[in-house]
């Protein structure tokens, strides 16, 4: 009995002791505050309780269930893109590229338009062909609005040299394309009667392979025999079967109607000088006339021989409204060539009106 009686008293010590110590840790504590709020380090006003954490009530407990059954997902095709815009980069020489590539997420087409740009020059133009099947050649200079038109070789071989001046004007146009203002348009036809050409220089090459003066087969004043008083008389020629019977004058009226030349100069040769169109003389072609005579030493008026010119170039040139003239070189020898330079500076700045 006494040592379980020790035991207990041992225990109310314990239980005693740990009283006292709890009690002078909260006052000390309490003292503690009420120093701090006595010198002004802690203000016990400020201090609020606590809030209270409600009680989170549990959940209610859920009967077993299956596990959901999850479906793999369907394979997916990805939507087309459009291909990368390709932007060109210049590299340093300037001549070539090196693409650089800008992606777009989607593609929108734009229609795309071709525009022919027209270039300063173009040709041969085969308008036609002659009796023999040999090529009527035009070749176009410039692009302007004002349509100016040469032809050469109207009579062949007998007035070669006119053939020889529209191949040179034709090169050094080409080499000097300055010469054709930027409001203007040149044509040049270059052999109106290749056959006459092929057959002869001299006076058998006058008439094509029909034996038609080209000159004489134009539907305007047309005859099939003329006089030939003051005229060529060299050779027994005809005025065709009827206007414009020859598929050489058919070409060359055709491509006139489509292009519309405001103004001709067809050459001739040889000294007799410059013959407006018209019967009588069209004005607009007088003022032509007087125009590429003031440039040159061609005289005009021309040399009168007296001849009765019927279905001419120039006259059928003026019923269209164009005005027209038959330039005569100085020789059948020469071209001119130099003083045709100042007739083509003034021919393509004249202007009608």
């Amino acid at each position: 009995m006494a040592k379980t009686t020790r035991r207990g008293r041992a225990q109310g010590d314990y239980f005693a002791v740990g009283a006292i110590s709890l009690w002078v840790l909260v006052m000390f504590c309490a003292g503690g505050m009420m120093l701090a709020a006595a010198t002004g380090w802690v203000d016990l006003s400020t201090f609020e309780p606590l809030p209270v954490v409600p009680t989170v009530p549990a959940l209610p407990t859920q009967p077993p269930t299956e596990a959901p059954v999850v479906q793999p997902p369907l394979p997916s095709t990805p939507l087309p893109t459009a291909p990368p815009i390709v932007t060109p980069r210049p590299t340093g020489d300037g001549l070539f590229f090196e693409p650089t590539f800008t992606p777009v997420g989607a593609f929108s087409p734009t229609p795309f338009v071709f525009i022919p740009q027209p270039t300063f020059s173009e040709g041969p133009i085969i308008i036609g062909y002659s009796v023999s099947g040999r090529p009527l050649e035009v070749y176009r200079f410039g692009t302007g609005p004002v349509k100016r038109m040469i032809v050469a070789g109207i009579h062949g071989g007998y007035e070669a040299n006119t053939i020889a001046l529209a191949d040179e004007l034709i090169a050094h146009i080409q080499a000097n394309p300055t010469v054709i203002p930027r409001n203007v348009t040149l044509y040049i036809l270059r052999n109106l009667n290749p056959d006459g050409f092929a057959r002869a220089e001299g006076v058998d090459g006058r008439a094509n392979e029909n034996n038609v003066d080209l000159n004489r087969n134009f539907p305007v004043n047309w005859q099939a025999e003329w006089s030939r008083n003051g005229c060529w008389i060299y050779r027994t020629l005809s005025g065709g079967t009827g206007p414009g019977s020859e598929p050489e004058t058919q070409a060359l009226i055709a491509f006139a109607k489509q292009v519309r030349p405001t103004a001709i100069i067809s050459y001739h040769s040889a000294a007799l000088g410059i013959f407006p169109g018209g019967e009588p003389a069209d004005p607009a072609s007088v003022r032509l006339a007087e125009t590429l005579a003031a440039a040159s030493t061609y005289p005009y008026p021309p040399i009168n021989t007296g001849c009765i010119y019927t279905g001419t170039l120039p006259d059928w040139a003026v019923s269209e409204g164009i005005a027209s003239v038959d330039l005569e070189l100085h020789t059948h020898k020469f071209t001119d060539f130099e003083e045709n330079l100042k007739v083509l500076e003034a021919f393509l700045a004249w202007r009608r009106e």
